[in-house]
């Protein structure tokens, strides 16, 4: 469906890239040539060379081309001097700018968002993840179609064009809506699955691993949880939630989720499709946000989660933010400057293991003052009630007095409220058997 870069197969020749980048002034240059670095990045994630960049500096953008004519000529002689078969601009296209450009350079052209949705197309396994990013691709082309609809609903005008016939245009837009509705159905469904599921899980803790796309959340994941979740350097390689448990002690378990990484400029179609995906980060007790420590970026990488967050309905979650890849650091320097500006933050690396107790010790501080006491009391010859009771959380007292057993007990509030219930259903109680202390 999409029309970015086409991964290459074994035996063929990647596509040839010249990526385009636009600077509103000469002190913006070196901030944009940053952002086609990463456009770079995502280029070679979808399967394509770059052979060629070109920044340039213009005030406004060219409401017919996006960089004028000028440069129209010039990309057009770089692009058979360097035999391109692609042009990727890092800004985004109007449907007459992409449609200009086409023609007056002669070879395809998409942009940053039309990569980026190839890139989640290509990486995309599970029945959840192919429609979402079908959705996605659905609307962006729908958002091109309507800035086009002048020029694709020309059929000319006389005899033989009355009636109540539709456009080719007309048509495309019923079956993309169409298409769309179904596929919204099916991800209802599964979001249904989803939130039942996440019920069953509503006992305990939920911390959530967000953070820019290839940050190292996956090997955090793997590294805290002995998960086998593919781990790649490449831009979002991960795009579904995995969520599995961990036992920060004894008495204190908690679940962690995984989840799909945020990129600067992302298409909001993508984060519409997701939303059910992302909920997993509006559910969290706990959003662990992960940064990649050797990233000079890392504060502008900081600001995008955070916004992406806000968008997603997160922002303002209980946060800890993990810097990874401390291991790959060799300048003390950094880590001086991070730990100043991050305070509270943690610092690890998922390779390695360094740090990561200390991580762990963190989440069992934040998850601990989660828990409430309850108190049980419990006939003295329900021993089965009281291992009950006692495996519901971290046991803080038991005594027995006059055939009655007290137990008081440290945990999660919803956790102790099911054994509170499993035991008032055993005693035959219409009113809780339960106090908080």
């Amino acid at each position: 469906m999409s029309k970015g870069v086409t991964q290459a197969i074994p035996g063929d020749e990647p596509s040839r890239v010249l990526l385009v980048g636009i600077a509103p002034s000469g002190r913006m240059r070196w901030s944009r040539a940053d952002s086609l670095d990463e456009l770079a990045s995502l280029t070679r994630t979808a399967g394509g060379s770059v052979v060629e960049r070109v920044l340039q500096v213009r005030p406004k953008p060219d409401p017919a081309t996006l960089v004028g004519r000028g440069m129209v000529q010039r990309l057009k002689q770089l692009c058979h001097q360097h035999d391109v078969d692609l042009l990727v601009f890092d800004d985004e296209l109007s449907p007459t700018q992409l449609r200009n450009l086409e023609e007056g350079i002669g070879i395809r052209v998409i942009d940053r968002a039309a990569l980026i949705l190839d890139i989640f197309a290509l990486h995309a396994r599970t029945a959840e993840a192919k429609i979402q990013v079908e959705v996605a691709q659905l609307e962006f082309r729908q958002s091109r179609l309507a800035g086009m609809g002048t020029v694709l609903s020309r059929l000319g005008g006389g005899i033989g064009t009355r009636g109540p016939g539709e456009t080719k245009l007309e048509v495309d837009r019923r079956r993309i809506r169409q298409r769309i509705a179904s596929l919204r159905r099916s991800l209802d469904r599964i979001d249904r699955e989803r939130t039942t599921q996440s019920r069953l899980r509503s006992g305990l803790f939920r911390v959530v691993l967000v953070g820019y796309t290839n940050a190292g959340k996956s090997t955090l994941f793997n590294r805290l949880t002995a998960a086998q979740v593919k781990v790649s350097d490449q831009l979002f390689a991960t795009l579904e939630s995995t969520t599995k448990a961990l036992d920060l002690s004894r008495h204190v378990r908690v679940v962690l989720t995984d989840t799909v990484g945020f990129i600067r400029n992302l298409p909001h179609q993508l984060v519409a499709s997701f939303r059910a995906t992302l909920s997993e980060a509006r559910d969290a007790d706990l959003l662990l946000h992960v940064v990649d420590a050797t990233d000079g970026q890392a504060d502008r990488r900081v600001d995008v989660v955070n916004e992406t967050l806000e968008e997603v309905g997160a922002g303002g979650k209980p946060t800890l933010i993990v810097f990874t890849k401390v291991d790959r650091v060799f300048d003390d320097a950094t880590l001086d400057r991070l730990r100043r500006g991050y305070s509270g933050s943690a610092f690890v690396s998922g390779t390695t293991g360094l740090g990561v107790d200390g991580l762990t010790d963190a989440l069992l501080a934040v998850a601990e003052r989660q828990m409430v006491s309850r108190v049980f009391t419990l006939p003295g010859e329900r021993a089965d009630l009281a291992s009950l009771v006692r495996g519901s959380g971290r046991l803080v007292s038991e005594t027995e007095h006059d055939g009655r057993r007290r137990i008081v007990v440290r945990g999660f509030r919803s956790v102790l409220g099911r054994a509170r219930k499993q035991v008032d259903s055993a005693l035959g109680r219409g009113r809780v058997g339960a106090t908080r202390t």
